[in-house]
């Protein structure tokens, strides 16, 4: 087992009162395997992973237990939630990766891409900077950014939507992270380039054995590159399985709805 959560639950105060995000949701993901989460929007999908990341906004507050099991070099499990800041700095970038919706929002838009990748790997592998800078080349080029060692040079907002996302993608597997977290990772990107951005991160996790956390509200999606599905409304995990159970037999109501709104050519 790489994570385990527990009877996570997540509330916001505000000046309204308490808003309740997401209710006792329990997974677990095995090294290697890949899980989605799909539901609506303000199904809770995104806060649950933020929760995880320790992400989230000031006014939240978590309970319930994820668990980190021990990394390579051994040790003992890590608590993520209530974790201390130095923990989960140790914890993001090398053990887990999260890839956002929104790579222009993601990327630092004041700093040249090579400035932000050495800097990811000096702190995570230890790398000198000619090493570093050496490395961050070659993972451009395995995302198939073309003339890499000249477009490292440049600032976010020089490249295009889908190249933005290959480089989430390039320095979130960057330092060989054991989970990835893709959060909507093809939601503002052309049809065509959706399919060559999800190819791609399949591609690389199959060559890490990295697992995969898939958020996402497309059902296809979930279907193409995870081997379970979760299904949320309101905070709430309405659906847990196989995804040739969730898609062939779905037991909520809610999960039928779902796959009754997929637009099909027949009929």
């Amino acid at each position: 087992m790489l994570l385990e959560v527990q009877n996570l639950k997540i509330d916001f105060k505000t000046h309204d009162g308490t808003i309740d995000a997401v209710h006792d949701l329990s997974f677990s993901i095995e090294r290697g395997e890949a899980v989605g989460i799909v539901g609506e929007s303000g199904s809770g999908k995104s806060q649950s992973v933020l929760a995880l990341m320790g992400l989230l906004a000031g006014n939240a507050r978590v309970t319930g237990s994820a668990r980190l099991a021990p990394g390579s070099k051994g040790g003992a499990p890590v608590e993520l939630l209530g974790a201390k800041p130095r923990v989960l700095r140790r914890v993001r970038g090398a053990r887990i990766a999260m890839i956002f919706q929104d790579p222009m929002t993601a990327l630092n838009p004041h700093l040249k891409i090579s400035t932000q990748m050495i800097e990811l790997l000096r702190a995570h592998r230890g790398m000198g900077k000619r090493a570093a800078m050496r490395a961050a080349i070659d993972m451009l080029e395995a995302v198939r950014i073309p003339e890499a060692a000249r477009r490292i040079k440049y600032y976010p907002h020089q490249f295009s939507g889908g190249m933005r996302q290959r480089v989430m993608i390039a320095m979130a597997l960057s330092c060989e992270p054991e989970l990835l977290i893709a959060d909507e990772p093809t939601t503002a990107l052309d049809v065509t380039v959706q399919d060559e951005i999800l190819e791609l991160i399949a591609e690389l996790r199959e060559r890490s054995n990295t697992a995969l956390l898939l958020i996402t509200h497309d059902l296809g999606v979930v279907a193409g590159q995870c081997s379970r599905a979760l299904v949320m409304r309101g905070g709430d995990l309405v659906e847990h399985g196989s995804i040739e159970k969730v898609f062939n037999a779905p037991e909520a109501q809610y999960t039928r709805d779902l796959l009754a709104a997929i637009p099909r050519l027949e009929g």
